[in-house]
């Protein structure tokens, strides 16, 4: 009788242990990544509570208010089509510390009272776009400065750092804001990115393992158009993106549902969230993460299609932390995605994982809230939670292995071996 996937041991050298938190953040590099990753997620989050709190003072539009805090995510899509190639460029960390400062100088504009709105959304798409560069550039450092082994655990501390960064970020942007402007918070965000940048520059040390050629719009484009055409990353990316994407959307519409109770339902996925990450990031290797992959996608969906029916708020609750584990599928199929980039365009391939990601959670939204433009709320979520369960059973990848070798596999003529299932 075979085993259960999630729970069967091993057969290859990819289920060894997973490298602990407190190991990797006795790496110098990578603790100076992280520090300056924490330091980026807060300033991002003070400065988008404060331009949306100016705006709505300004305005009074929701709509604007609700694009001047996450208009940013939007910009993350013409970083991946045009400029993302500078993520695996000769010098990585230099291109991060610069990356850094243009960040600088941009929220540091923000806090420049009197500046037309206009121009602070310009500054604010301008923002996106050295972010997903920015993010692009990390990611590839990241998957340098430790193994492979530890690649899963160190994203997954990330993400659980980045939500919980997030949150607590919205709580001291409220209470800075009973004391401060929103040109003080914005000055308190630029303080934060350049402290970032610094611990970057002081701990991160430049790889020279990057080839020679000159990134730009055309190396961007090449390297997307490789990166698409090869079948298994394809549909990797297809379920990074879209059922991750359309249960954003499905939490989009939790006010319109209930407007009492979805600071419950919010709470609730953040934590769900929360531990399965660390869940799955810290307590499963690798054969196990990728063995339950498919369950975690299935699972991020089908407890949304009890808001059909309008079962009590507890039940719900309970329903959205635990169909926020779900979201931990990221990093088993991150991992797979690594396995099949080559080294030298891994800071492209993860930035363009990473902004299709965010993109798709903006169209996941809208797809959300023009549906309870026609349906009800709850109906909409159980929609558009289906469609997320269909997409996941039909574009399952594939259990056949593939292999790539020769000395254009690697830029280190090393043979890459890949699998397009879980």
């Amino acid at each position: 009788m075979p085993s259960h996937p999630c729970t069967s041991p091993a057969a290859d050298p990819s289920t060894t242990p997973s490298t602990g938190y407190r190991e990797l953040l006795r790496n110098k590099e990578f603790s100076g990544l992280y520090a300056g990753f924490t330091l980026t997620v807060a300033a991002s989050t003070l400065s988008g509570f404060a331009l949306g709190t100016l705006v709505d003072r300004q305005t009074g539009s929701p709509f604007l208010t609700a694009v001047s805090m996450y208009g940013a995510t939007f910009a993350t899509v013409l970083g991946a089509l045009t400029l993302m190639s500078v993520a695996d460029g000769k010098r990585p960390r230099r291109t991060l510390v610069v990356l850094q400062l243009a960040s600088l100088a941009g929220v540091g504009a923000q806090a420049v009272p009197g500046l037309p709105l206009a121009a602070r959304f310009a500054l604010l798409l301008t923002l996106g776009l050295f972010q997903s560069l920015g993010t692009g550039t990390r990611l590839g450092l990241l998957a340098e400065v430790v193994p492979i082994s530890a690649y899963a655990p160190a994203r997954s501390l990330m993400n659980i750092t980045s939500g919980g960064t997030a949150i607590a970020g919205y709580a001291v942007g409220a209470v800075l804001l009973r004391h401060l402007s929103p040109q003080g918070v914005f000055a308190v965000a630029a303080a934060l990115t350049a402290l970032g940048s610094a611990v970057v520059a002081a701990t991160v040390r430049e790889h020279s393992i990057r080839p020679t050629r000159r990134p730009g719009l055309r190396r961007t484009w090449t390297t997307n158009a490789e990166l698409l055409s090869h079948p298994g990353r394809r549909t990797l990316l297809l379920n990074l993106w879209v059922p991750n994407g359309l249960i954003v959307g499905c939490e989009a519409l939790f006010i319109s549902y209930d407007p009492r109770h979805a600071g419950t339902f919010l709470a609730a996925g953040a934590a769900g969230m929360l531990l399965g990450d660390l869940a799955v990031g810290r307590l499963l290797d690798a054969g196990r993460r990728r063995r339950c992959a498919f369950a975690l996608r299935l699972l991020l969906a089908v407890p949304f299609l009890l808001f059909a029916v309008h079962p009590p708020v507890p039940v719900l609750a309970v329903a959205v932390f635990v169909a926020s584990a779900g979201f931990a599928a990221t990093l088993p199929l991150q991992e797979q995605l690594l396995e099949q980039t080559p080294d030298r365009i891994r800071g492209q391939v993860q930035g363009v994982e990473s902004a299709g990601r965010m993109t798709w959670q903006g169209l996941g939204a809208a797809m959300a809230g023009g549906l309870a433009q026609y349906l009800a709320p709850g109906t909409a979520i159980a929609v558009v939670a289906g469609i997320s369960v269909a997409v996941t059973v039909l574009c399952r990848p594939s259990r056949r292995p593939t292999r790539r070798t020769g000395p254009g596999a690697s830029g280190r003529g090393r043979t890459y071996r890949g699998t397009t299932g879980e």
